[in-house]
């Protein structure tokens, strides 16, 4: 997989690997969705996940949302940010609006997520 790729979920949570490490959020479209997020709460760093696990929850003025982890790894880092602001999901989902950073166990499980035309498709 080429550095720096991004793959989806059918959740859509999205996930860009940057070597070993991967940096993990949900996607513009999922925002959209939810509309404004008023809350997030995040994984605490060392927490060990397993694909598929429940790893966050965002809420907004609509709802509540889980977010699952796209690959198994543990959280190195999350986005202290989105504590004070965390409309910055809103306004950049897939850039200053990323929630945590996982330590890749399993790098090959990124190989079944969507690529960004199959997530295009169920994100009409």
């Amino acid at each position: 997989m080429p550095a720096n790729a991004i793959r989806f979920t059918k959740d859509h949570e999205y996930i860009r690997v940057e070597g070993n490490s991967a940096v993990v959020g949900i996607t513009n479209f999922a925002q959209e969705q939810l509309g404004d997020i008023v809350f997030v709460e995040l994984p605490a760093v060392g927490k060990v996940l397993k694909q598929g696990d429940e790893a966050a929850v965002v809420e907004s003025v609509k709802a509540a949302s889980e977010i699952y982890a796209p690959a198994s790894g543990t959280v190195t880092e999350i986005n202290t940010a989105l504590g004070a602001e965390p409309a910055l999901i809103n306004s950049d989902s897939e850039g200053a609006g990323w929630m945590f950073k996982l330590t890749l166990t399993s790098p090959a499980e990124i190989d079944g997520l969507l690529d960004e035309g199959a997530y295009a498709e169920i994100s009409k």
